[in-house]
C-alpha cells in the first residue's frame, strides 16, 4: 500500500518522469486534475508521492517507477526526515536479512497491522545482535533516543538512535552530543559495567545511550511503505545492498553535511592495525573504518560516536556487513567514554580537526593524559591518548591526523613522551587529496601501548607525497598502499629500516627530542636522487616534442561558421524509455580485483584507479562504445570507453549509457553530452554543489549517418584534447625535474 504522507518535490518529479523541472511547471499549470502541494512552501511546494505517481501513470508519462527510484523518494520524503527512515529501514533490513521468515509474516496484511508487530520482532534481532539493554525487553521497544536534555530516553516522540535536531556538519563531528537522561547502568557491551573509571571527569547526567534501540508502533507506522520498498529492493539485490544503496545515496546528496574516510584509506589503516580480535572506533560516523576490518564471529566491533543517527547507522551497517559482535553508544566519546573497561587489540579513529570544545576544561584530571594534558588547541593529541588508553598491552592504534599535530609547538610535550616512551610507532605522510580536507596532506599515526620501554627505540617515517593524483584524480592509492605497507611490515620484522631516499626512513628517536619534536616526515628524510638525471630530462624532453608535433597535427582546422540549426530534439530519459540506450548507475561494491572507473578518472581522462569493497552486489562493468557521464562537479565532460578501459567497474557518482548501435553512434552522444547549455539546463544547484540529471540531457535526433559524421569530428576533438593533456602532464614533468636537478646539484645549469 503506497502512503500518501511520503512527499516529492518539483525536483524529484521531474527526476521520476524524466524531464525538466520546466515541464513540471508546465503540467501543474495546464491540468487543472495535477496533485494538490501537500506540503513545503509556496516557492517550493512538495506533493504526495502516491498522487503523482498515479498521475503520471494516467497521463501516459510513466510506465513504472523504478523500484530504487520509489523507495528512494520514499525515505526523503518521511515525515521525520531521512536519517530516521534510513535507521527504521536498516532495523527492518536486519530483521530480513537474519529472520526472513519473521518479517514475511509481520508484513502480511495492513501497515497497521505491521507497525504493531514488527517492534517485538525487531526487539529479538537486535537483543541477539546487540546485547541486552536494560528497559528494551518488556516495553515493546519504547525506548529511544531523544534529541533534547530534558527529554526522556523512553520517550516515544524521540526517533530510535537519531537526533531529532540538525544533523552535525561532519560525520566525525566534535563530541557535543546532548544530554540524554538515561540510567547510567545503561550500557550496551559485556565489557563495560556501571560508571566510567574511577577519576573520569564524565559528567553523570550524560552517560553512554546503547544504540540502536527498538523503534515503538506509532513511530514505525510513517515507514511502514518504506520498509515494504525496502523488502523488495532487498529481494532484488540483498539485504547488505539495499542499505549501502540508499545510505550512499543519502551521503552523495548531502556532500557538505559529511566528512567520509575513503575505502582505499579505511584499508589501509585497517592493515596497519593488523589482525585483532577486539576493535574499537571512538568516533565511528558512519563506520567506515570498521567495515574495512577483516570479521570473523568471534570478533567485537565497538562503535561509538556523539551523533545518536551516526551510531546507529554503524551498528546496523556493521551487523548487516559481518557476523561480528557489533556494540555501539551514542554518546560524547571524550566526555563521557562508552567503554571506560575496554581493552582492545586495535582502536581506528578518524578523530574531528582543530575542535577547541573537545572538553578542556571539564578534563583536566583525567586519567586518559598518561602522557600530558593535551592543550585547548590539541584536542588531536587528546584522541590520540583515549586510543592508548583503551588499548591492551601491545595493541595498536591507528589514527587519521591533521599534518600541523606533528609539529604545533603546543604540543611538543606529549609528543615527545610518546616517543620516549615508545608508544608511537610510525607517521606516514599521505599525499594531497587523500581525504577531506583535500588540500592537505594528512598524516597516519601508527601507536602502539607498550608492554614495556624499548631500549633504543626507533620510529618509522614515511612520506608518499609522490604519489598525489594529477588534478582531481586522487593518489595513486596501489602505490601509496604498498610503499606504506612494505616499509611498516619491514620495520617491524627488523626494528628499523634502512633509508629509502624520498620515500621512508626509521630514525632513532634521540634525533627527534629536539626544542620541536617535528614528526613531520618530509623534513626527516634524505632527498629522492633524480633517477639518471640529466639523462632522464633529456628522454622526457624529447617525448614532449614528439608529443607537441602531434599536437600541431590533431588541432582542428579552422571553423566553418553555419546556420543556427533547429533539430527536433529528444532526452536521454526518453530514449532510455525506448530502449535506444540502456541506463546504469555505479554502485557501492563488487570484486575487490576488478579495477573501478571513478568520477575522477573521467574527469582527469586517466585510467581506471580505484577500487570497490569486496560486496556480493553485482558491479556494473564498462563495455567499448559505453558513454560514461559524471554526475557532480558541474563540468560538460562525456567519455567514450575504450578496449583499454572496458571491463573496468562503474564506479559512485557516473552514469553508464549503453547506446544502442543501430540507433545512436557512440561519438555521437558523448558529443552532444558535453554542450556547455545542454549541461546547464540538466543541472540542479544545492548550496555549492551541483548535479547532473543526465536523464534531462537533450540530443537532436538525427538520421543514423549524419550522427556518424558528427561523431567523427567529435573524436578528432577528443584525441586532440587527450594530447593537449598528456604534452601538460610531460611539460610539468621537464620543468620539475629542472627545478629538482639544478637544486640539488645532479644537473648544470649551462
Amino acid at each position: 500500500m503506497q502512503d500518501n504522507a511520503t512527499e516529492v518535490t518539483a525536483a524529484g518529479i521531474a527526476r521520476l518522469a524524466g524531464v525538466g523541472r520546466a515541464a513540471v511547471s508546465n503540467w501543474r499549470r495546464r491540468h487543472a486534475d495535477f496533485p494538490k502541494p501537500v506540503g513545503g512552501t509556496e516557492t517550493s511546494p512538495s506533493f504526495a508521492l502516491a498522487e503523482v505517481e498515479a498521475w503520471l501513470r494516467k497521463q501516459g508519462k510513466l510506465a513504472e517507477v523504478p523500484l530504487r527510484e520509489r523507495v528512494w523518494q520514499q525515505l526523503v520524503g518521511h515525515p521525520e526526515g531521512p536519517l530516521t527512515a534510513l535507521v527504521h529501514a536498516g532495523c527492518a533490513l536486519l530483521l530480513i536479512h537474519e529472520r526472513p521468515t519473521v518479517w514475511l509474516d509481520a508484513s502480511a496484511g495492513s501497515d497497521a497491522r505491521l507497525a504493531a508487530i514488527l517492534p517485538g520482532a525487531l526487539e529479538q534481532v537486535l537483543t541477539a545482535r546487540f546485547g541486552s539493554v536494560p528497559g528494551r525487553a518488556g516495553r515493546g521497544g519504547a525506548g529511544a533516543n531523544a534529541s533534547g536534555g530534558a527529554e526522556d530516553v523512553n520517550s516515544a516522540a524521540a526517533g530510535p538512535g537519531v537526533n531529532a535536531g540538525p544533523v552535525e556538519s561532519d560525520v566525525n563531528a566534535s563530541p557535543t552530543a546532548q544530554a540524554v537522561n538515561t540510567p547510567p547502568a545503561v550500557h550496551n557491551t559485556p565489557t563495560v559495567h556501571g560508571t566510567p573509571a574511577a577519576g573520569t571527569a564524565a559528567p553523570t547526567s550524560t552517560p553512554a545511550t546503547p544504540t540502536p534501540r527498538t523503534p515503538t508502533g506509532p513511530q514505525l507506522l510513517p515507514s511502514a511503505p518504506l520498509l515494504r520498498g525496502a523488502a523488495e529492493l532487498a529481494a532484488e539485490i540483498g539485504a547488505r545492498q539495499a542499505f549501502e544503496f540508499l545510505l550512499g545515496r543519502h551521503l552523495d546528496a548531502n556532500p557538505r553535511q559529511y566528512t567520509l574516510t575513503p575505502a582505499e584509506l579505511a584499508g589501509l589503516m585497517a592493515d596497519l592495525a593488523g589482525p585483532a580480535r577486539t576493535v574499537l572506533d571512538p568516533a565511528c560516523g558512519t563506520g567506515a573504518l570498521l567495515r574495512a576490518v577483516d570479521t570473523r564471529p568471534d570478533q567485537e566491533l565497538y562503535a561509538q560516536d556523539s551523533a545518536p543517527d551516526l551510531a546507529a547507522l554503524t551498528a546496523l551497517r556493521l551487523a548487516l556487513h559481518s557476523r561480528a559482535g557489533v556494540r555501539g553508544a551514542a554518546v560524547d566519546t571524550l566526555r563521557a567514554d562508552a567503554y571506560p573497561e575496554l581493552r582492545a587489540d586495535a582502536v581506528l579513529c578518524h578523530p574531528p580537526f582543530n575542535e577547541r570544545n573537545w572538553g578542556h576544561d571539564e578534563l583536566a584530571y583525567d586519567p586518559r593524559w598518561e602522557y600530558g594534558f593535551p592543550a585547548r588547541t590539541e584536542s588531536e593529541l587528546a584522541w590520540v591518548q583515549h586510543a592508548l588508553a583503551r588499548l591492551a598491552d601491545g595493541g595498536s592504534a591507528v589514527l587519521l591526523m591533521p599534518p600541523a599535530a606533528a609539529s604545533r609547538r603546543s604540543g611538543r610535550r606529549i609528543r615527545a613522551d610518546l616517543l620516549r616512551r615508545g608508544a608511537l610507532r610510525a607517521v606516514a605522510a599521505l599525499p594531497v587529496g587523500a581525504a577531506p580536507p583535500y588540500n592537505i596532506p594528512l598524516h597516519v599515526w601508527v601507536l602502539r601501548r607498550p608492554e614495556r620501554t624499548p631500549a633504543s627505540p626507533e620510529v618509522l617515517l614515511v612520506d608518499t607525497g609522490r604519489f598525489a593524483g594529477e588534478g582531481r584524480g586522487g593518489p595513486d592509492w596501489p602505490a601509496v598502499r604498498e610503499a606504506v605497507l612494505d616499509a611498516w611490515r619491514a620495520f617491524e620484522r627488523e626494528g628499523r629500516l634502512a633509508e629509502r631516499p624520498g620515500l621512508a626512513r626509521s630514525v632513532p628517536v634521540i634525533e627527534l627530542l629536539d626544542d620541536d619534536v617535528d614528526l613531520a616526515p618530509a623534513r626527516h628524510l634524505p632527498p629522492a636522487a633524480v633517477a639518471d638525471g640529466a639523462e632522464q630530462l633529456t628522454a622526457v624532453r624529447e617525448r614532449l616534442g614528439t608529443t607537441l608535433r602531434l599536437t600541431g597535427e590533431l588541432t582542428p582546422p579552422p571553423a566553418a561558421p553555419a546556420p543556427g540549426a533547429r533539430w527536433p530534439l529528444t532526452t536521454i530519459g526518453e530514449l532510455a524509455r525506448g530502449g535506444a540506450l540502456l541506463m546504469r548507475t555505479g554502485g557501492n561494491g563488487g570484486h575487490a580485483r576488478v579495477p573501478v572507473l571513478t568520477d575522477h578518472d573521467v574527469l582527469a581522462g586517466t585510467a581506471p584507479s580505484g577500487a570497490l569493497p569486496e560486496s556480493e552486489e553485482e558491479a556494473v562493468l564498462t563495455e567499448p562504445g559505453d558513454v560514461v557521464v559524471p554526475v557532480l562537479g558541474g563540468g560538460s565532460v562525456a567519455r567514450v570507453i575504450d578496449d583499454a578501459t572496458g571491463g573496468a567497474a562503474l564506479g559512485r557518482n557516473l552514469v553508464l549509457l549503453r547506446p544502442d548501435r543501430t540507433a545512436l553512434d557512440p561519438w555521437f552522444l558523448a558529443g552532444f553530452l558535453r554542450g556547455t547549455a545542454n549541461n546547464r539546463q540538466a543541472s540542479s544547484y544545492a548550496s555549492t554543489a551541483t548535479r547532473l540529471d543526465v536523464r534531462r540531457l537533450q540530443l537532436p535526433r538525427l538520421p543514423l549517418d549524419e550522427q556518424r559524421r558528427y561523431g567523427a569530428r567529435f573524436r578528432a576533438l577528443d584525441e586532440f584534447e587527450r594530447a593537449l593533456r598528456h604534452a601538460s602532464r610531460l611539460g610539468e614533468q621537464l620543468v620539475r625535474g629542472m627545478y629538482d636537478g639544478l637544486t640539488d646539484g645532479t644537473v648544470a645549469p649551462d
